[in-house]
């Protein structure tokens, strides 16, 4: 498992964040996944952290390095951007300071996720068909924490509220207290951090997706950031299809993070947004700024309605593939991961109406 976690202020231009998938049409066709037993542990982290004895910080972190031997570093260095090589004292100093400064969060998550045992059976459910496609993958442990609000962990190049470890999948509680949650609604926080479009996905209903995303990730990450546009397209579509398998009876506007006149808008619009899309660009360039107004976090896309979503390349790479595995549907999930993006385009013959 990928085991890089950044701590990284989100601000200015945003990165892929979420990978958006826009249809569950493949329902009636999933997999019988009755028989396939998942064994999965969800730790609550914060509740341990936050009642530490602030008055006796070795002995109650001696305890947490026995009990989280993998995550508390990562917790402490990565997260709270302690560096362990300052003084004893200094480190104590500053985790006391976090803990004072948000307790106010930590209690709001306690209060919106009491506990979570939903969030644990869907995600069982969820793992469930992870096994059936890949049955030697490890499920991880899950492990819940409150972190700073201010800061989203990097996994390979895209933010998000989850991350993995050696041996665990961390879920950030603090960006699913609900979106009006009075930090999220704060006007600098809006500016400066997390937009608003964004912030509104702060909802417990997101939890498993995004967690099935880093899963997706993990299982087949996203290698495309050279490549031209329609490549990227298609490659981080793929993301979309293998989280489509993993989770096929979720909403589309669970998965996708778009609003439901965003998901009509797009549905309307196929035909038209995709003739904007080649008659303005060249679907082979490797231009970043052309590639990031097509792919990425976005209140719309550039050059379309403000109806429309952002990140809307991400979408038609998913139709493209959703378009090539109609015309080929003796193919398996894995074949059509390693079919190249430039094949699944050409054959695909994508015409929207």
């Amino acid at each position: 498992m990928n085991t890089t976690v950044n701590r990284t202020m989100y601000r200015f231009c945003l990165p892929t964040l979420i990978v958006l998938l826009l249809s569950c049409s493949n329902n009636d066709n999933k997999p019988n996944v009755s028989n396939i037993t998942i064994d999965l542990s969800v730790q609550r982290f914060e509740k341990d952290f936050f009642a530490i004895d602030t008055t006796q910080m070795l002995p109650s972190l001696t305890a947490l390095q026995k009990k989280y031997p993998s995550f508390l570093p990562i917790f402490l260095n990565n997260i709270l951007g302690i560096d362990p090589r300052q003084d004893t004292g200094f480190q104590f100093s500053e985790m006391r300071r976090f803990i004072r400064q948000n307790y106010f969060v930590y209690d709001t998550a306690m209060k919106v996720h009491p506990n979570l045992d939903e969030f644990q059976s869907r995600l069982i459910k969820a793992f469930k068909y992870v096994k059936y496609y890949y049955p030697n993958y490890h499920v991880p442990k899950v492990i819940t924490t409150v972190g700073p609000i201010d800061a989203l962990a990097k996994m390979n190049d895209n933010y998000t509220p989850d991350f993995l470890g050696r041996d665990f999948l961390g879920v950030s509680l603090q960006f699913y207290l609900g979106r009006n949650f009075s930090v999220y609604q704060n006007n600098d926080y809006q500016l400066n951090i997390v937009p608003a479009f964004r912030s509104r996905r702060f909802q417990k209903e997101y939890m498993v997706a995004d967690a099935m995303l880093i899963i997706a990730d993990d299982i087949y990450p996203d290698t495309s950031s050279t490549k031209t546009l329609i490549e990227q397209m298609i490659e981080k579509g793929k993301q979309w299809y293998l989280v489509q398998n993993f989770i096929p009876d979720v909403p589309d506007s669970i998965i996708t993070g778009y609003t439901q006149k965003q998901l009509d808008w797009t549905r309307e619009n196929e035909g038209n947004a995709w003739a904007y899309l080649i008659k303005n660009e060249d679907l082979y360039t490797v231009n970043p700024t052309s590639i990031q107004a097509y792919i990425g976090e976005a209140p719309f896309t550039q050059g379309m309605p403000e109806a429309s979503p952002g990140n809307i390349g991400q979408w038609f790479g998913w139709r493209i593939i959703q378009t090539y595995v109609e015309k080929n549907p003796q193919l398996s999930l894995q074949q059509v991961l390693a079919t190249p993006a430039r094949k699944i385009f050409d054959e695909s013959k994508y015409r929207p109406k």
